[in-house]
């Protein structure tokens, strides 16, 4: 016992104290939100284009633009591009309320999640419990929603959870591209959740297909199949990613804490 209690004191407190305290740490490998500097393309250049295995970037009559509902944070295109007009950040924070949201843009500010509002806030604020449904996903995003669950990050101690059953829960999280095998399941599945309920999208699988997007396997992801409060891309998204989506739909992250993470 006595050698339990000593280990213990010597690993000291492992959970990070996110939102609060100082900015997190990332590694400079991590591909965060994406910046694109339109200024610096050449006239005519294509490669950036060609090079994305998604056409997660696109031009149209605004400019060069980058879908993170799409983009697999691959890389491609940093490579393809010869001036650097592309570059990944190691900003973590990706989550938004719509979907249109998710186009980042050469000079425009990111629309971060905002939080929920009015009675589902009052129902949800506080306690949050969630259904996941892995709907042909590979894993990996279900891996990192399992890691919120370990004491680096617990999840549990913002009131949120994830519950065995869908009557138990406030919402469903869906990973995965929708495979045609798994749609009724997951109509099943939200269905049984009582109404106010929430859906949520992890992972550019589940918010276009991903790397599957337009196989006659697959929905292309829930977005079009039923109503999406939060999608929080990457693919996948890293742990802190998912975390900083689902406070900020709780409303528990507010400018102040925003400009403290990740002082300009």
């Amino acid at each position: 016992m006595f050698r339990i209690l000593r280990e213990r004191f010597r690993q000291g407190k492992r959970t990070i104290p996110y939102p609060a305290g100082a900015p997190p740490v990332l590694p400079d490998r991590l591909r965060g939100l994406p910046v694109l500097d339109e200024s610096r393309c050449r006239a005519g250049c294509q490669e950036c284009l060609t090079a994305c295995p998604t056409d997660a970037l696109f031009q149209d009559g605004q400019g060069l633009a980058l879908d993170l509902g799409r983009c697999l944070f691959c890389g491609e295109c940093t490579a393809a591009c010869p001036t650097g007009s592309i570059q990944f950040s190691t900003d973590h924070r990706l989550a938004v309320r719509a979907r249109e949201d998710l186009v980042v843009r050469s000079g425009r500010e990111y629309a971060l999640a905002r939080s929920l509002e009015g009675e589902m806030l009052r129902l949800f604020g506080r306690s949050l419990k969630l259904r996941q449904v892995s709907a042909g996903g590979n894993a990996a995003e279900e891996a990192d929603l399992n890691v919120l669950g370990t004491v680096v990050f617990d999840l549990g101690r913002f009131g949120i959870q994830f519950v065995a059953s869908p009557r138990h829960a406030d919402g469903i999280v869906v990973t995965g591209p929708v495979s045609e095998n798994m749609k009724q399941a997951l109509f099943t599945t939200h269905a049984a959740v009582p109404a106010p309920k929430l859906v949520i999208a992890v992972g550019a699988e589940a918010i276009s297909g991903g790397l599957f997007r337009g196989r006659s396997e697959v929905n292309d992801g829930v977005t079009d199949l039923l109503p999406v409060d939060l999608y929080i891309p990457g693919w996948p998204p890293h742990p802190l990613t998912i975390l900083d989506g689902l406070l900020r739909l709780l409303g528990r992250i507010d400018a102040r804490d925003a400009a403290r993470m990740h002082p300009r």
